[in-house]
């Protein structure tokens, strides 16, 4: 994006964050805030409880959530940083939204069929998540959606509601488009199994917030034998990781060890727990102070969630006047 456009993005409060989050979500927000878009982040509570969640868990997470992207550098001075479930806006355009999206739409949505089928009981919010999150972009009016590839199909239907309401009652919403996030997220792997995907559990992530001593414990157990191909996808995730966090010279170094024959893993595991630990210090003490300010946190919430609201209320009043709706 060559000139300042409106950028909105959300991240459900679902655990820690781990260093895939951050490479492939978080240092992009950070870089469009810095390049000066109109940002709109928030935590996308709502969407949270459409899987199964505890309460007590939520609510944790969500200060978790807060804590770590102001943390990280989101600034509530640059950007509208704020809760979802704070701007009742969002729920009211996403029942009106739903009621001009045909539900085969919402059917066909990859999402829905993968997450429905590990549940025994289908509740109606998962299938309605998409028009919820086309009420979180278009509300702004956004131009664009920094997104995961697993996310691509839902701003797709923001575009088809967009489109859908501008026929029906007039010109109101542009059409966003996607904007794919680091390829980070998409390569970042599991330690214990590294063809897959990093998750948030277990040895197999290494979390923004772990201390140095838990970093290299995890990284001591990383896997990084070949599998039956000959590849080596747990030293390329390693080799991968170091191209994030250390330094040029250093990973170069590495990897002409690698096509020499002559890469010690113990070394390479070394070197990266130093640097990711290194690159985090900052952060996790930052994440500290504002953790054990709860009050704070909540304002900074409160506050980002009143300079939403008043662009919400602007948005859903001129949908209210297109439609009838008093």
């Amino acid at each position: 994006m060559n000139k300042p456009e409106i950028v909105v993005s959300g991240a459900r409060a679902s655990g820690k964050l781990h260093i895939g989050n951050y490479l492939g979500a978080l240092k992009q927000w950070l870089q469009l805030q810095s390049d000066g878009h109109t940002c709109y982040f928030f935590i996308a509570d709502l969407h949270g409880i459409t899987t199964p969640f505890e309460p007590k868990e939520l609510h944790q997470n969500t200060l978790d959530v807060a804590a770590t992207y102001l943390a990280a550098g989101i600034d509530p001075n640059k950007s509208v940083f704020f809760l979802q479930n704070h701007v009742l806006e969002h729920a009211t355009l996403a029942w009106i939204f739903n009621c001009i999206t045909p539900l085969g739409e919402l059917e066909r949505m990859t999402q829905f069929k993968d997450k429905s089928q590990n549940q025994e009981s289908i509740n109606a919010g998962l299938l309605t998540y998409p028009t919820l999150m086309a009420a979180d972009i278009l509300m702004y009016k956004a131009a664009a959606v920094p997104v995961g590839e697993d996310q691509v199909q839902h701003v797709e239907l923001a575009r088809v509601v967009a489109r859908k309401f501008n026929s029906r009652f007039g010109q109101t919403f542009p059409e966003p488009k996607h904007l794919m996030r680091d390829e980070g997220l998409v390569r970042i792997k599991s330690l214990s199994e590294p063809t897959k995907k990093m998750s948030k559990t277990g040895d197999e992530a290494l979390l923004m917030d772990d201390e140095p001593e838990e970093i290299m414990r995890k990284l001591k157990k990383a896997v990084t034998g070949s599998d039956a191909s000959g590849q080596n996808p747990g030293a390329e995730n390693l080799l991968f990781l170091l191209s994030h966090f250390g330094t040029k010279q250093q990973t170069d170094h590495f990897l002409n060890l690698q096509k020499a024959g002559q890469l010690k893993y113990s070394d390479l595991k070394e070197a990266l727990a130093q640097d990711i630990s290194d690159y985090f210090a900052e952060f996790r003490e930052k994440k500290k102070e504002l953790l054990a300010k709860p009050k704070f946190l909540a304002e900074v919430l409160g506050d980002g969630a009143a300079k939403a609201r008043k662009v919400a209320q602007a948005t859903l009043l001129e949908v209210k006047q297109k439609t009838g709706l008093l």
